[in-house]
């Protein structure tokens, strides 16, 4: 089966071969996926450029090592992860084979807000990790997604089946997730086109004087602190968020949220970099005095998507968690 779709401008030839795996020993479904590098896109090292083009939940450092194993070639050609892009390159990618999951399937209740065949949308709950990551394997929402559906996308690898995009482990809200690799090639080119809907509600520290307006302003990760991000110019990626306010409160103010791209922590760090902290977030909120709660008053209401077999537009919105409810009408009631 060969596909085309875009994704930075770049027209990619997207095929799905069923008998010869690239892995030895192994037979099964894979992808492949061959594009043309542009004149903007020249000078960019090998592993960035695969992994902005793919646009899926996958790590850089997955990337490298499918260039190292074999699976990236240009013109035809391996080469090294450092390896930098000339215009009229072509590059290609065969997706391995995902390695057998090893993650035990657990009886986690979830929140479903729509399910079928390609794709779940669920609820997640605040304090609940989203994949397993080393040394924490278990009580995630990819073991439950496990347990409820059986069967989930392969494109991910070990650690992320079905995983398309993430919210944060102390943020609640909903999140979708894909059933095959068809819909996650497609909900992945959405959320790389920015054609997601995705708004979130947040109550945040300081009284925001504009109604409304945009944080454009890159984020990479710090310096000072590998486990953070920040607002910098230095190995970042071009970050948007559109905030409105809905109601302030004079020591606060609660805003909704829309994000034009989904950068790790996004929302967190544009608005500390703004002055306006969100309440309760443990990373980006040190030293803030007024407002506590148990993790960053931030919930994921709006999600819509077009459905990637369907092509129905799809739109969920889940009512704030309850700790947020009670700690906006304790501050309405003062």
């Amino acid at each position: 089966m060969n596909e085309q779709y875009e994704l930075d401008g770049t027209t990619i030839a997207s095929s799905t071969n069923s008998s010869n795996s690239p892995v030895e020993g192994k037979g099964g479904e894979f992808h492949s996926y061959t594009w043309t590098i542009t004149a903007k896109q020249a000078k960019e090292r090998l592993d960035k450029r695969v992994l902005e083009s793919l646009g899926m939940d996958i790590s850089r450092t997955q990337i490298q090592m499918w260039i190292k194993d074999g699976h990236v070639l240009v013109n035809g050609a391996a080469v090294k992860s450092n390896y930098k892009c000339a215009s009229g390159d072509v590059v290609e990618l065969t997706m391995p084979e995902p390695e057998s999951v090893d993650i035990v399937a657990e009886n986690i209740p979830l929140d479903v807000y729509y399910e079928d065949s390609d794709v779940i949308v669920i609820n997640k709950p605040r304090g609940l990790v989203v994949h397993p990551a080393p040394g924490h394997t278990s009580g995630t929402v990819v073991n439950a997604l496990m347990h409820h559906c059986k069967d989930l996308s392969g494109i991910n690898g070990e650690l992320r089946p079905g995983i398309v995009h993430r919210i944060d482990k102390d943020t609640s809200g909903l999140l979708m997730a894909a059933k095959n690799d068809k819909a996650h090639v497609s909900l992945a080119d959405q959320l790389k086109a920015h054609t997601v809907l995705r708004k979130y509600l947040a109550l945040v520290h300081g009284n925001i004087p504009h109604d409304q307006g945009t944080i454009d302003a890159p984020i990479g990760r710090d310096e000072q602190d590998r486990k953070m991000y920040t607002v910098t110019e230095r190995n970042s990626k071009h970050a948007v968020t559109h905030f409105r306010v809905l109601e302030r409160f004079g020591d606060s103010t609660l805003v909704e949220l829309q994000l034009e791209t989904g950068r790790t922590h996004q929302i967190r760090v544009h608005m500390k970099y703004i002055g306006h902290p969100l309440v309760g977030d443990p990373m980006y909120s040190r030293g803030t005095r007024g407002l506590k709660m148990n993790g960053q008053a931030l919930h994921a209401q709006t999600l819509g998507f077009v459905h990637p077999i369907s092509g129905e537009t799809l739109q969920f919105q889940a009512p704030l968690p309850e700790d947020m409810e009670e700690l906006l009408k304790s501050i309405r009631n003062r």
